[in-house]
This record gives C-alpha cells, sequence and structure tokens, in this order.
C-alpha cells in the first residue's frame, strides 16, 4: 500500500504561470493580509518559481491588494491590543521580513507604550505598585517578556532608580 501524505502538506511542484500563482496568491490574501516577505516565501514553498512570484508581488502592490505598510500598522495594532509591547512587535514583523522604516514608523503611530506598559501590569497584578524589589522583578520580567522596553517597564513598575 503506497504511503500517502498528510492532508495538510501540499507536495512542492514547480508552477511557472502568473495566472496560477495570482490565484493562489489572492486566495491567500483573502484570509487575512501578508507582508510582501511572507507571501514570496509561502508562493516559493508552493512552487513558484522567484521571477514569477517577483512579478506577481510587484503586480499585487502597484494594485494595492498587498500592502507592507498597511500590514504592520495593521499588526502593531492587533498586538498592541493584545497587550503586546513594541519590542517583541517589532521583532515579529522583522522576522516578516519587513524594512526597519516601516517597522519603526507603525510602532511610532501606535499605542502610548508606557501607559499600555502600565494597563498590563494592573490588569496582571491588580492596582497596587509593587512594594519591594522581589515584586518588582517578578513584574518587570513578565513586562519584559511581553516585550516592553526597559524605560516602560520602570515607568509600570514605578522602578526608578532614583525613588528606591
Amino acid at each position: 500500500m503506497p504511503r500517502q501524505r498528510p492532508s495538510n502538506q501540499t507536495p512542492k511542484v514547480a508552477h511557472t504561470g502568473l495566472e496560477a500563482a495570482r490565484a493562489t496568491a489572492v486566495a491567500h490574501l483573502a484570509r487575512r493580509d501578508f507582508a510582501s516577505g511572507e507571501l514570496r516565501h509561502k508562493l516559493g514553498v508552493q512552487g513558484f518559481d522567484e521571477v514569477t512570484v517577483a512579478v506577481l508581488i510587484a503586480d499585487l502592490t502597484r494594485e494595492g491588494l498587498l500592502d507592507d505598510a498597511r500590514y504592520a500598522n495593521n499588526y502593531v495594532a492587533s498586538r498592541a491590543g493584545r497587550g503586546q509591547g513594541p519590542v517583541r512587535i517589532g521583532a515579529e514583523l522583522r522576522r516578516s521580513g519587513l524594512a526597519d522604516a516601516l517597522i519603526e514608523a507603525a510602532l511610532a503611530g501606535a499605542a502610548d507604550w508606557r501607559a499600555l506598559a502600565l494597563k498590563v501590569r494592573r490588569a496582571k497584578y491588580g492596582p497596587e505598585p509593587p512594594v519591594n524589589w522581589k515584586q518588582k522583578a517578578r513584574q518587570a520580567r513578565f513586562l519584559q517578556y511581553r516585550g516592553f522596553s526597559s524605560d516602560d517597564i520602570r515607568a509600570a513598575t514605578g522602578a526608578d532608580s532614583d525613588q528606591d
């Protein structure tokens, strides 16, 4: 009996048709927004040649169906809404292949990161500020994991060095 491939894995077959690549790309974009680097990788894994993918990415960008700035802004807003900080969000966007200028612009135009860090800290640990260094360190590690900068963490925990 021949071995069957799991249904979630598609075989890598060399595709060359621009129309097939376009149909596949539009199907992906209908589900969610993608960064151009993510879509390029996804189409490459599915077997479309690099030249076809490059032409398609340029066409989709020109038509407005693919927009890295819009993707970055939406991604930052979504992750900030989940209580994640700018360090973590920026790292995730860099892994998506976005340019640093787009990432910085999206992060700068987003939430008030200090206020968000304070809100996240209060949601996890309550409205009372930490009273000793052990509590401050614990809350700081949590906020650091969530992706907030050290300045935002100090402001949220009240761990300014001149206060203690």
